[in-house]
Order: C-alpha cells, then structure tokens, then sequence
C-alpha cells in the first residue's frame, strides 16, 4: 500500500493577512436614537466570597455589555443582600455590594487614558487594573483619529479676547481647546474636526452631550451606569423621556424567549419599533424576592413580577443546571435578544 502523501499547503493566499489587528472594528452607519438598558441587583456578588472573584464576574458582566452595545446598566437593590461592616479601608462589597457593583462597573467602562484623573485609588479597584479590556470604540488609542473623544478637563484659561477657554486632555497628543468653561478634573466628551489637523499644538474642540456621538454618528459610545433602590425605581426613575417602551423580565416561569422573536401576530413578539428597550434580571432569588422586598409595589398590591413586564421570558426553557447565574443570564439573554436589536438597528 502506498503512503499517503500530504498535499503541500500554499501559503500565498494567507500572506497579505495582517493577523496583528482584529476585524471586527465598530463601523458606524447612521445615528442611533434608541437604546438598550438591563438592570441587574447589586446582591449577585454576596455569595461569592473572595474579593478578587467578585471583581471578576462585574468584569464578566460589563464584558457581556460592551460586546452586545448596551447602553445602559442599572444596578438596582432587590433586598438579598447579607449586609455586613464597610472594611476599614473603605472596601465597600460587603457593606454596600450595589455601591461595589457601580463603582467597579463604571471604571471598567471609562476609557484607560482617564482613569487615573477620575478614579482615586480605592480599595474596591484594586482587582479591577486585572480584569480584561472592555476595548470599545471610545477607548481609542493615540494614534487613531476619531471625530469625538472623551476628555478630562485639565485647567481653564483665556484667550486673547479674555473670554475663557478649557484644555481637555483626550488621550491624544496634542490637548483639545474648548471654547467654554468646565471644571478641572470633569469628563467632557468632545467634538473635533472630521479630519486631525496638520499643525498646531492645540486641538479645536466642542463639549457634546455624552449621547451625541450615538445619536449623530451611530458610535456605540459605552453604557452609562445608575443605581436604583428597588425594583420598581429601575422603572420610576428612567433617564428616557417616556420611560422605556418594552420592559422585559426574565424569568424560568416566563414564556420561551423564542415567542418572542417569532415574527407572527401573536402578542408576544416584539415589534422592531420600540425606542427604549429594557432586559431586567434577578438575582439568586429571581425577582420574586425583589418583589416581595419593595414595598411600593407591594402596597400598590402587585403580586407577580410579571405584572411589571411588557414581557416575561424564560431564557433557557429545559436548563440542564438548577441555577444559572446572573452573569451568565445577561450572557444568554443578551445573545437570544441579539435578533430583536439588529432589527431595530436595521430600520
């Protein structure tokens, strides 16, 4: 018997591959008027008990998020939580783990540039320098060019006319001079030119709305993070004009979550014209024990969670494991709604 003479692979084809640089680089289309929001309890770190693993599944969570484009996290307080003495460093976990949960939250999304400027040392960050980038179109680098930016105002002067201007330092060379005042050490998210000037040792600039490079260029611009003191103030105190227009629960007593991506007639599928959409997720408890701990709503005489949903969804109809846990929940959820946003973006 003859051996078997391997082919000699070409190595042509592959060469002109720049495999140094990922690919899948955030191209934006068109401005993005509506958004995405999930809401998780502060609670889902109490049953974990080293500090370096609670960081860790906060950076899981905003992983999840900036890869999915969210808009928005609302860390909200559903009661579970074991509340014990603030550490004597000031590690705020175990005293106020939606606290924790916030701050680790909103320094993961900041861009690394301004970290340092807007986050003192604190012990509830001192596993948050390890956690994996989160890597999103405003954590630019240097030298990429990108007509907005985020800045931290470094100090304040005047200019010939005596009107005063601030320099913003965004992470570029060059400092960005903005025609207005701001106060130093604030973040400031910044218009530039379309195209970086050819000379100059100061950039021109304009202070924008966080929200204006989505709204005006279609840029994922990072999530904004909020905390609510109950269940019922994830809804009640909505940033949105409006409020949110579908409100999703999830639940392992909810409908299959294909239900409601099915593009039929019944009642449950989402339409592709919602404004304001948000996921909400329990905790070790599921949002029953939320419920049951906010006394608004449990005075107003709500009894299901579900009567707070435009839709109450099982994520994993038939799960294999007693519990899935929040992390991996927002993961899951955020994967099988995917379609209902790629719809929405389309139109």
């Amino acid at each position: 018997m003859s051996r078997h003479k391997a082919k000699k692979r070409k190595t042509s084809e592959y060469e002109a591959v720049d495999t140094s640089k990922p690919t899948a680089v955030f191209e934006p289309t068109k401005g993005r008027q509506h958004t995405l929001s999930i809401a998780l309890p502060g609670s889902i770190i109490s049953n974990v008990k080293a500090p370096e693993i609670k960081s860790r599944v906060i950076g899981q969570i905003a992983r999840a998020c900036a890869v999915f484009s969210v808009d928005e996290i609302v860390v909200f307080d559903d009661g579970q939580a074991e509340i014990g003495h603030e550490g004597a460093d000031g590690y705020t976990a175990f005293s106020d783990p939606c606290f924790f949960v916030y701050h680790v939250l909103s320094y993961l999304e900041t861009p690394p540039h301004l970290r340092k400027a807007l986050f003192p040392m604190h012990p509830d960050l001192k596993a948050a320098g390890a956690l994996p980038s989160l890597d999103m179109p405003h954590h630019l680098r240097s030298e990429e060019w990108c007509p907005y930016r985020e800045g931290v105002a470094v100090k304040q002067k005047k200019d010939k006319n005596g009107s005063v201007e601030t320099l913003v330092d965004a992470g570029l060379p060059q400092y960005v001079r903005l025609p207005v005042a701001v106060e130093e050490n604030t973040r400031v998210t910044v218009k530039l030119p379309s195209q970086p000037p050819s000379s100059g040792s100061e950039i021109p600039g304009e202070a924008v709305a966080p929200d204006t490079p989505r709204e005006e260029a279609g840029y994922y611009w990072g999530y904004s993070v909020r905390q609510a003191p109950s269940l019922s103030g994830i809804l009640t105190e909505c940033p949105y004009d409006g409020g949110y227009d579908i409100a999703i629960g999830t639940s392992e007593r909810g409908i299959p979550v294909s239900r409601i991506l099915e593009a039929d007639e019944t009642a449950a599928h989402v339409e592709p014209a919602w404004n304001h959409l948000l996921l909400v997720f329990g905790g070790v408890a599921g949002l029953e024990a939320a419920l049951s701990a906010d006394s608004e709503l449990t005075g107003a005489g709500v009894r299901d969670p579900k009567e707070l949903f435009d839709r109450y969804i099982n994520l994993v109809p038939g799960q294999g494991s007693r519990t899935i846990r929040t992390e991996e929940a927002i993961w899951v959820g955020l994967t099988a709604l995917r379609p209902l946003a790629e719809a929405r973006n389309a139109v």
